[in-house]
């Protein structure tokens, strides 16, 4: 087991706070809230949860104190679930992945069904689903919560490629540790870091990444020796002007390089190079020799939904932006990455999420219509630095709506400590527990009860 680097941090308060949050998710880590899994004792279910991950576990267990525990269902075949955004510091020795992970046992609510199977079909018109093991589960209320997909194959030389050092990825367990590695072993050369040309979940991983390697150069004598570029398919740094302009500021400041409209097609892992396509000039390709690469992976929708008549014409559930709600099947709800909400795919806008999908699923119960709105809230701890973080929060129409009474387009320790210590905290101890539906009421709270 490769040690991490030790954050520093200039405070003794706030060593205090992050010894007191470390000794706090320790205390309650050990909880288990669910003994085993087992084949669906019975085929019908009031609310079936499609999904073991951060959405499926929240409202599995919201609704749960809706209709019983006796009453819900999740599909899930993974044996362990992992807390993802905590992977951008592992990559970068700053934690442990063994603090990312638990049994998926212990974060099941207690009572709820664990059905251990994939689904491979869904029939909304039949309002059953088919599971990979033979199953056929039918449900009142369908709540769909299957994340995003990982499509590293569709980069010549991947996965394969990650037998090979000097590469890695912090999107995936398995290649978040040789991220790290590859950080480590960099002597001299090109730092690259890629940003595919479709869909990703927390948009600002690519580039907090990148962010800490030229931090650790600093940190390790090396700065001077590398050469860091980050090659993106996309046309701008960051979704919102706000930060985008903060952001530019800190890659002038540290001599980052950064190439738009440029999409990692190829990785020739045994020679060190990765070939990028001109998304401008279609066809057009460059060779980039490299000493570290950290990959993106192009995402999707997962294939089972793809061709499902609960997707849209790109493979997403289609559901309201405002409610969740299916768009065709009433009694359909998504929830996360899965979904075609305009907004981004982040942990903190699957919390934001669940309350109004709690509310809006209460509604429909009684035959009512839904009336509380999302209004696309997502949030991206932006890491900058081994203690600090922009915290960016935005809405639809990607217009700031920062929690915090300052401006948090600015570089900060505490923004870094919530990030590193305060966030996971909530997600394993609150979130998946059905208590947090994100920070609107501490917006109101520190804005003197303004939106």
């Amino acid at each position: 087991m490769m040690a991490p680097l030790v954050t520093v941090v200039s405070s003794p308060r706030a060593r205090l706070f992050a010894c007191f949050l470390r000794l706090g998710t320790q205390q309650t880590g050990s909880l288990q809230l669910h003994t085993g899994a087992s084949c669906a004792s019975k085929n019908h279910y009031e609310v079936l949860v499609l999904g073991g991950g951060s959405g499926g576990i929240t409202m599995a267990a919201r609704m749960k104190r809706k209709v019983g525990a006796e009453n819900v269902a999740i599909v899930e075949p993974s044996e362990r679930h992992f807390y993802q955004p905590i992977w951008t510091l592992v990559g970068a020795g700053a934690k442990q992945l063994s603090f990312s992970g638990r049994p998926t046992a212990s974060v099941i609510p207690s009572g709820v069904e664990w059905i251990k199977a994939r689904v491979v079909e869904l029939n909304p018109d039949k309002n059953c689903v088919h599971t990979d093991n033979g199953k056929e589960i039918f449900y009142k209320y369908l709540i769909i919560a299957l994340g995003i997909q990982l499509d590293y194959e569709k980069i010549k030389g991947l996965p394969e490629g990650f037998a090979h050092p000097k590469i890695g990825s912090n999107y995936s367990v398995k290649t978040v540790e040789k991220t790290w590695k590859a950080l480590q072993d960099f002597k001299e050369g090109n730092a690259i870091f890629t940003f595919p040309n479709t869909p990703v979940k927390c948009a600002g991983a690519p580039q907090k990444i990148m962010y800490l390697s030229e931090a650790y150069f600093r940190k390790t004598g090396k700065r001077s020796k590398a050469n860091i570029i980050f090659n993106t398919a996309l046309g701008t740094i960051f979704g919102v002007k706000k930060y985008a302009d903060a952001l530019q500021e800190i890659i002038q400041e540290r001599n980052l390089t950064v190439n738009y409209k440029q999409n990692l097609i190829e990785v020739r892992a045994d020679k060190q190079e990765a070939v990028f396509e001109n998304l401008d000039k279609p066809g057009e390709t460059q060779v980039f020799s490299y000493e570290m690469l950290h990959v993106t992976p192009p995402m999707s929708s997962p294939d089972v939904l793809k061709t499902s008549p609960v997707a849209d014409a790109a493979g997403w559930v289609d559901v309201d932006k405002e409610t969740l709600q299916h768009k065709k099947y009433m009694n359909v709800f998504g929830i996360g990455d899965c979904t075609n909400l305009p907004t981004s795919k982040t942990a903190a806008a699957v919390a934001a999420q669940s309350g109004i999908l709690d509310r809006t699923i209460s509604l429909i119960m009684k035959n009512q219509i839904p009336k509380k709105k999302y209004d696309g809230y997502t949030s991206c701890p932006l890491v900058t630095g081994y203690n600090r973080v922009i915290l960016a929060e935005f809405d639809y129409k990607a217009q700031p709506l920062e929690t915090f009474p300052f401006d948090q387009s600015k570089e900060r320790l505490s923004m870094y400590l919530m990030k590193a210590d305060l966030m996971p905290f909530l997600y394993w101890n609150v979130m998946l527990r059905g208590y947090w539906g994100g920070p609107a009421f501490l917006r109101k709270l520190f804005h003197l009860g303004m939106s």
